[in-house]
């Protein structure tokens, strides 16, 4: 019987499919905005971190599609029944792991626009809006954190929304790459050497596998607790000599401002004067705490920029704009287009070949790219700078307090200076039990109890946090930055770590 309606299903002009009709479109919209908006409404209840075993929902979910359609009812039950376990909630209060993904009302509805007009925006001709508007949302944007006036369209630079800090970094590797190779010669790629610290993010190294840079010419230079762990110029000109010694080519630099392990800031100003003078492409990474230097207070972190060649920073981490939106500023343009530029005869048209537009298809590694302009637009205009300066103030101010509570507690210690919303700590080892042990001992000792304390804190499903290992010590982090984030919710955080660090100090007599 079931095949005989499927058959019917397919050969009767009746059941044609209406996949945009207007009308049906705005019930189940507002099905799925309500859906939400209850989500948002309960979503501390949930246990932050997922609480499911790995293949849960191939025991929930048919291993076929359905032949005939089920209802959006139907299918948002089942949302709530079998999907929202798999989730970790990065929009829970609670949540203060890795880095925030702090999504807004306005970058959701910047988002449902951007996905109702479905616009794929290459180049001017396909969407001129989608480009013009990303023009100018990257000025005003770089222009709130006081980038240099080389840096916007205004002073001959220019800034495109990328995907992610990855493609950021691969896209001004590429263009590095290139622009010394056609120098030198495209066959001395072997001799190119790219640098950072042991504590730049991992995209660095992936960007130069994909490259082509030889994994023996990746530098991840040594940091120390000397320099907060901050990349040292003098380390780098050091690194830079040997390399130039050995007959190899130095070509990029990414410093980074606000590690993922622990938030240290590299020093922009002293590195780019080593990097100029041999002249190295320095690439500023600063993903989380770029939108930071909305504040006045924090600009500094980025002085010296001005003498960089690009700088990028995530919108979609602490600056209420959803997944995904990196913002990337280059000065020079040409550089990118020249490396990553292609132009078939399908994609010819009258504005290109004008050179009065720009096609952002040559700025990225794609050719197609989503309208993330109006989802960031929506965010500026909706709160203003005022409100979105005020807003990572807040999240500042609460790690002050986290930071200060920790502090009170002499079984715990501040692994490093707070730089900006993020809190590394640990759990000591009781004096009483490292007496007569090797300190690397007592070092094993205490990263098993945080590791250990760490997992019973995300086990609870309370709240979630994540860890790095920094300079051999285990830390855990607590980031702050989800939008519902509340100085009660934080008082509580310290409370459940509270609560499991007795529980593994009582279990240790």
């Amino acid at each position: 019987m079931g095949s005989l309606r499927a058959h019917l299903l397919e050969t009767n002009p009746s059941c044609e499919l209406k996949p945009l009709d207007p009308e049906e479109f705005r019930r189940q919209g507002h099905l799925v905005i309500d859906f939400l908006a209850d989500y948002y409404h309960n979503v501390d209840k949930y246990p932050v971190r997922s609480q499911v075993e790995p293949g849960y929902l191939s025991k929930l979910i048919p291993d076929t599609a359905p032949n005939n359609p089920d209802p959006i009812e139907t299918i948002l039950q089942d949302v709530q029944n079998d999907i929202l376990p798999g989730i970790t909630h990065w929009m829970s209060p609670n949540y203060y792991a890795y880095f925030p993904s702090s999504g807004s009302m306005a970058g959701f509805l910047g988002e449902m626009l951007s996905t109702g007009f479905n616009i794929v925006g290459f180049n001017w001709m396909s969407s001129p809006a989608a480009t013009e508007l990303e023009t100018i949302v990257m000025d005003w944007l770089g222009k709130m954190i006081d980038l240099p006036p080389s840096f916007l369209y205004s002073g001959g630079g220019g800034g495109v929304l990328q995907g992610t800090t990855c493609e950021a970094i691969l896209c001004t590797l590429t263009a590095a790459r290139d622009k010394i190779l056609n120098e030198i010669g495209r066959d001395q790629i072997t001799r190119l050497v790219v640098y950072g610290s042991d504590q730049t993010h991992c995209a660095l190294r992936k960007a130069a596998q994909i490259v082509g840079i030889q994994p023996r010419n990746f530098r991840a230079i040594e940091t120390s607790p000397s320099n907060a762990f901050g990349l040292s110029p003098a380390s780098l000109r050091d690194a830079l000599i040997a390399d130039i010694a050995a007959e190899l080519v130095p070509v990029y630099l990414c410093a980074t401002v606000g590690t993922t392990s622990s938030t240290a800031v590299d020093p922009i100003a002293g590195l780019c004067e080593v990097a100029n003078e041999f002249g190295v492409w320095v690439h500023v990474d600063a993903a989380y705490a770029g939108s930071a230097c909305v504040c006045p207070e924090f600009r500094h972190f980025i002085d010296g920029v001005e003498k960089a060649n690009s700088f990028s920073f995530n919108a979609h981490k602490w600056f209420f704009t959803n997944l995904d939106c990196c913002c990337l500023w280059v000065k020079e343009p040409g550089a990118l287009v020249n490396s990553l530029s292609t132009n078939p005869e399908y994609l010819k048209n009258k504005a290109t070949e004008s050179k009065q537009v720009i096609d952002y298809k040559d700025w990225q590694i794609a050719l197609s790219r989503r309208f993330r302009a109006m989802k960031l637009w929506l965010v500026l205009r909706s709160y203003g700078v005022a409100n979105l300066r005020n807003f990572i103030r807040s999240h500042v101010k609460m790690a002050k307090q986290f930071e200060f509570m920790v502090q009170m507690d002499k079984r715990f210690e501040i692994f490093l200076p707070r730089t900006f919303a993020m809190v590394c700590f640990r759990l000591l080892m009781p004096s009483s039990k490292s007496d007569g042990k090797e300190p690397a001992r007592v070092l094993e000792i205490t990263n098993e109890l945080n590791q250990k304390l760490l997992e019973m804190v995300n086990s609870s499903g309370k709240i979630y946090m994540t860890h790095a290992i920094v300079g051999e010590v285990y830390i855990i982090r607590f980031a702050i930055g989800a939008s519902l984030t509340e100085e009660k919710h934080v008082k509580f955080a310290w409370n459940v770590v509270q609560e499991h660090a007795e529980a593994i100090i009582a279990a240790l007599d």
